[in-house]
Order: structure tokens, then sequence, then C-alpha cells
């Protein structure tokens, strides 16, 4: 599918500088962009891209394009939030797959005490258990595997071969990925007479609405009460929570993160990939874990910490270029070792002198 710059433009409400007729089929990104395709710019930070730029048509901010002073052939438009009329204009050059078409397959394994609301798509394959629930308008790919007591809102969406264990709640729009595994027993075990004793795991799982789980990750479920996992909370593939954990809403944790048992968190807190958590840690609202970080304590509200095991942005930082001084540091170790070693053999010899040679020496 083929459109001008000018129609973009008005697709988003934008301005056009340059050549409003110049025909687009394509959108890519900043660094791969032809003289066919259309681009943005996200903020200041990404300006010095447009340098190398071949794009036929970049969407930027006012700010951004009024410090711009020319970008040769290419037609610009002008808009608010550049990175959302860029997803409103991408839908344009790819072809978009919609929902399954509504209806349970006959090749679906359904308990006869089991709800499935109106409206929804059960995939060959999928299995749902004995009393669980399903609302309406969800979809329910092959594969899946939905356990007894169950219980799943209205619009979520549960990706091929995921397997949620029984008596697992899921609220409205939750989404739920590929191979994730919700409701898995917790790793609870008492050391008693030269063994392992599992504890037994008789919590559940709760995911309210319009979270995401990503594909192959896992949450296991509670000792006693429930794991939980907040409102518009998002976790990226391979995420690992472990029982009796209860995130806040809005949280964001990429991929590899792991927490372990009865971690807390508050509300908008982002966690970088291969964080790990430690037990029964608290982490405040609105902080932040850079990619790799260790934590070992609370967290306050608010603060970015980095590093393992973590420790405040400035603390780390310091620590850090002091690291990179210890070469230099040991050198001057050495030669100061040196000198010492140096003035002692001079005292000494000093001191093996009569006070007339002293004399004489002075």
């Amino acid at each position: 599918m083929t459109h001008t710059v000018g129609s973009l433009a008005s697709l988003v409400q934008g301005e056009v500088r340059g050549d409003s007729d110049r025909v687009i089929c394509n959108a890519a990104a900043i660094e791969s962009a032809g003289p066919d395709a259309v681009t943005f710019v996200l903020d200041e930070s990404h300006v010095s891209r447009l340098q190398s730029c071949r794009a036929g048509a970049v969407i930027l901010n006012a700010k951004i394009a009024a410090g711009l002073a020319s970008v040769p052939n290419t037609s610009l438009i002008i808009v608010s939030d550049p990175h959302a009329a860029f997803q409103q204009i991408l839908p344009q050059f790819r072809k978009i797959r919609g929902r399954p078409t509504r209806g349970i397959s006959p090749h679906a394994h359904i308990s006869p005490t089991a709800i499935v609301g109106e409206n929804c798509y059960v995939g060959p394959g999928a299995c749902i258990g004995d009393e669980a629930e399903i609302g309406p308008g969800c979809d329910i790919y092959p594969g899946v595997v939905i356990g007894a007591g169950c219980k799943l809102g209205q619009d979520v969406i549960v990706h091929p071969n995921a397997v949620l264990y029984e008596d697992i709640s899921l609220g409205d729009r939750v989404i739920i990925h590929s191979g994730a595994v919700i409701g898995a027993d917790g790793f609870g075990y008492r050391f008693a007479e030269g063994r392992f004793i599992k504890i037994p795991q008789l919590g559940t799982v709760e995911i309210h609405e319009d979270a995401e789980i990503g594909a192959c990750a896992t949450i296991d479920r509670g000792a006693i009460g429930p794991t939980i996992v907040g409102a518009g909370t998002k976790l990226d593939n391979l995420v690992m929570i472990a029982h009796n954990c209860e995130l806040g809403k809005h949280n964001v944790f990429a991929s590899q993160v792991g927490l372990a048992g009865s971690c807390t968190t508050g509300d908008y807190v982002r966690l970088g990939g291969q964080v790990g958590i430690r037990d029964h840690v608290r982490l405040n609202s609105g902080c932040m874990v850079g990619a790799k970080g260790g934590v070992h304590k609370d967290i306050p509200e608010g603060e970015i910490w980095i590093g393992y095991p973590a420790t405040p942005e400035a603390e780390q930082k310091r620590l850090v270029f002091s690291l990179k001084r210890v070469p230099e540091m040991r050198d001057q170790v050495r030669t100061m070792s040196n000198q010492i070693a140096t003035l002692m053999k001079q005292v000494e010899e000093l001191r093996g002198q009569s006070p007339e040679e002293l004399r004489k020496a002075g």
C-alpha cells in the first residue's frame, strides 16, 4: 500500500515541511529507512541520526524541527508526539492479523462443569478443567491448559501452550503469552532428618486487569495466600516471580528478572534485564534497578539503584570510577614503596656513621 507524505500527515494531524506529494510505501527504523519509507525521531538524543538518514519522510516534534537547518531530500511531518504518530501510521504498511474466528473447536477438551462465556474462541487441543469459568470475549489458543477452578475475566488472551494450574484468577484484558506457566508450586521445602521435605503450596495466583505476562515466564502460586500481579503490570519473556510475591500496579520487568519468595513492590517499579531480588525485599513505588543489579535490601521510593550488590546510582558510579584508578594507584604505591626503601637504607647508613664522619659528610 502506498501513501503520500500529505496523506500520512492528515492521518496524524501533522504539519508537512517539504514535498507533501512524495510517495511513501514503507515504514522503518531511522537506521534502515530508505527513500520510500517514513521513520521518526523520538527525542533530541536521536537527532544526530538524521545526519545519515535516507528516509523519505521523518516524523518529529516542533522543537526538534525548529532546530534543524535542513534535511536534504527528506520531508518532515511535525506532530506533538512522534512515537504515537508513528505507531498510528505503521499499520498502513503492515498486515495486521485479526482475532481468530469466534467459536469452540470440536478438538478442544472442555469439562462439562466448566463455563465458557459468549463470543469466545477456544482452539484445538485446548484443555479447560472442572469448574473453570471463562469470561466473554476470551481467546484461548491451541494447546492451552486451564486448570480446574480457574477464573478468567472478559477479553482475556491466552496464547498457545500456556499453562494455568488450578484455581488461578485472571482479570479483564490480561494477556498470557506462549509457554508461560502460572501457578506452579513455589520452591518451598524444609530440611529434616537429612532430606528436603516439600511444603504444600496451597495458595494461588491473582493477575489483575490489563497485566501482560511474557513468553515462558513463570509465576509460582503462594504457599498459603496468593501471589499477586497488580493491574497494568508488564512482565517480559523469561521473568520468574516466586511464591507469595505481591507486585503493585504498572510495574515493568525486563527479560530474565527473578524475584525470590515474598518480595513486594509498589507501583511503577521498573527492573532492567537479569535483575535479581532476594527474598522478603520491598521495592517501593517508582524505584528502578539497572540491568544485572543484585538487590539484597529494601529500595526507597523513587531511587535508582545499579550494580551488584545494588546500591544507589551515584554511590555505585563512585565505586566504579575508583576501581578504574586501581592500576594507577598500584603504580603509585609501588613507586612510594621503592622511595621509602631507599630512604630507610640511607637512614641506616647514616646511623652507622660516627659523629665525626657525619660532620665531614655534612
